[in-house]
């Protein structure tokens, strides 16, 4: 790999998303006008929806991140929602996509484009919520982006996050038979994807409990919910009912 991992990462999605990728689509106007009218669901995994207790009761005004969550798909429910949004994502094809439904739906979003592996371009408590739907399979140290994210949350202030859990590395495309142990982790194996399929992949990494989720606990965040999640569609592992997926609500506690 010629250049930096995530640099390539954010080239590969700009082509799924040119491709028609089903995390690039923005949602339709009825969508963003339902939500508008109290009508709303979003997801941090494939197919279960967030419980709507994880977020606040009134989500007017409240500040909120979409991190790596760029696609038109998120955030416009918060947007409807009355929130304040801004979007980080290192595809540029996805930061289009969320200014297309703001400029068509007419609400405000600022859209940074900066590499979420690298220190947050913002201060202090600047967000009262951060929305992190399944991305850091995309980068191989996840403790980093957990500690960024209590740092920029405000006391009392909310993370929401969706996490792969690792099972779809060790099976084969058909999801029949296991041919690969854990990690994985291309940097240290590039035999794991073929420079011919990385256009598929991406640079992509497995990522442990202990790195998702007690990663968060030694950020600082406590953890207050969390639930498991399937890959979906015609996926044989989703058809046993086999989750690959969870999702973990955790907070700021007010004395950090």
């Amino acid at each position: 790999m010629d250049e930096r991992y995530t640099d390539l990462n954010a080239h590969i999605i700009d082509q799924w998303v040119e491709e028609g990728w089903e995390w690039g689509r923005p949602i339709a106007h009825d969508r963003y006008a339902a939500a508008c009218a109290g009508s709303w669901s979003m997801v941090l995994t494939p197919t279960r929806p967030v419980p709507r207790t994880w977020f606040f009761a009134d989500m007017r005004g409240v500040r909120v991140l979409g991190l790596a969550a760029g696609g038109g798909q998120q955030m416009p429910l918060f947007a409807a929602m009355g929130a304040e949004c801004t979007v980080l994502d290192y595809s540029e094809r996805q930061l289009a996509s969320e200014r297309l439904v703001a400029a068509r739906e007419r609400y405000e979003i600022s859209c940074v484009r900066a590499d979420m592996t690298r220190p947050l371009p913002f201060a202090d408590a600047s967000f009262d919520l951060i929305f992190h739907p399944v991305a850091n399979c995309y980068v191989e140290e996840v403790l980093p982006i957990w500690r960024e994210c209590a740092r920029v949350l405000r006391p009392g202030g909310r993370l929401l996050a969706g996490l792969d859990n690792g099972f779809n590395y060790v099976v084969d495309d058909d999801e029949e038979r296991i041919i690969r142990g854990l990690p994985f982790n291309p940097l240290r194996d590039p035999g794991l994807i073929p420079e011919e399929e990385l256009p598929d992949w991406g640079v992509q990494f497995s990522h442990t409990l202990d790195e998702q989720i007690r990663g968060q606990i030694q950020a600082g965040l406590r953890l207050l919910d969390l639930y498991e999640d399937t890959n979906g569609g015609e996926s044989r592992l989703h058809r046993l009912g086999i989750p690959t997926f969870w999702a973990t609500l955790a907070e700021k506690p007010s004395e950090m």
